[in-house]
């Protein structure tokens, strides 16, 4: 009782000499508040460099894609076309650089669609259940990355070559594997395999596995649940995946000149082909196969950029 009468004259006290005063008692600051700053400045002006910071920041991000994005095609573009468009034409209807485009084709073809069938089920495998191994296969999706293509085309020809581990065997039964079409393809595949599972497994562990359940639940099938539930919320995610897929594939030197022998007008794609040209001094031939290879690169930029905003858009609802 004593306490409260004290508690209470304190308050009138403090009424008399200050009427308007706000007593009300107002909760703890939170967190966030007690990490604001208390100069008045918001958190966009905490965030803006100085002027003169900001323009040394973008002049060099400029000069650098300049230098090494915009001034190459620049120059692989104008060397393509520095005797005319129809030298241009002339030098892609050749019957080397028609057979390279189309071994090209044919192989990333081949790789796309191997990859498409096993990343989708890796990633369904990693993202939807838990097993003994799981790491482990994770961290093989992820061993092209960290392989050399060079390295990778090596154990092709450890592997199939003449003298290889199944050499002696293929050479009994005229199976050819190095320097044809098939270990390319091995190759091509080898390198490129990690881009569709590594595309779908950061979504589909987002997305969860509560609407595939939901719908098992309601008496769909595996299939149905992967074909019309599963398959729509990952589309975009595997569209973007095939895309990075062919584009590596279409491009790949280092571990396709390993396996290809370089047989003229056979095993050569478009980059071998590229290189070739060029140490025959046959430079718009060589540019007219580069700027084929550098509008695949500029178109799969584009793409990228919209599949990337379609992603972001179809996680926008799950976010909120």
């Amino acid at each position: 009782m004593s306490t409260q009468s004290s508690v209470v004259t304190s308050a009138t006290e403090l009424r008399a000499y200050a009427p308007t005063a706000d007593l009300t008692v107002s909760p703890p600051p939170s967190r966030i508040e007690r990490a604001r700053p208390r100069t008045g400045t918001s958190p966009d002006n905490l965030r803006t460099e100085p002027g003169p910071v900001r323009f040394i920041i973008i002049s060099l991000a400029v000069t650098f894609l300049s230098v090494f994005v915009v001034l190459p095609l620049v120059v692989v573009f104008a060397s393509a076309f520095s005797k005319g468009i129809g030298a241009y034409l002339v030098a892609l209807a050749e019957p080397e650089a028609l057979s390279a485009i189309k071994l090209t084709l044919l192989v990333a073809a081949i790789s796309v669609t191997l990859n498409l069938v096993f990343g989708v089920i890796a990633a369904w495998a990693i993202a939807k259940f838990d097993f003994t191994g799981k790491t482990f296969l994770i961290t093989l999706i992820d061993l092209p990355f960290s392989v050399s293509p060079v390295i990778s085309g090596l154990v092709f020809v450890l592997l199939f070559g003449a003298q290889g581990f199944f050499g002696t065997w293929l050479q009994a039964h005229d199976i050819h594997i190095l320097f044809a079409v098939p270990g390319i393809a091995l190759a091509t595949i080898f390198v490129t395999f990690p881009f569709v599972a590594r595309a779908l497994i950061p979504l589909m562990q987002e997305q969860g596995t509560q609407e595939e359940e939901a719908a098992i639940s309601l008496g769909a099938s595996g299939l149905q649940t992967f074909f019309r539930v599963t398959l729509p919320n990952i589309k975009w995610g595997l569209l973007y995946g095939v895309l990075l897929c062919n584009a590596r594939a279409m491009g790949e030197f280092g571990a396709v000149s390993v396996v290809s022998g370089h047989i003229r007008g056979e095993t050569n794609t478009m980059p071998l082909l590229v290189e070739i040209l060029y140490n025959e001094y046959q430079f718009v031939a060589s540019f007219a196969i580069a700027s084929l290879l550098a509008m695949l690169a500029l178109i799969t930029l584009v793409v990228k950029t919209v599949l990337e905003r379609r992603l972001d858009e179809g996680q926008e609802p799950r976010d909120h």
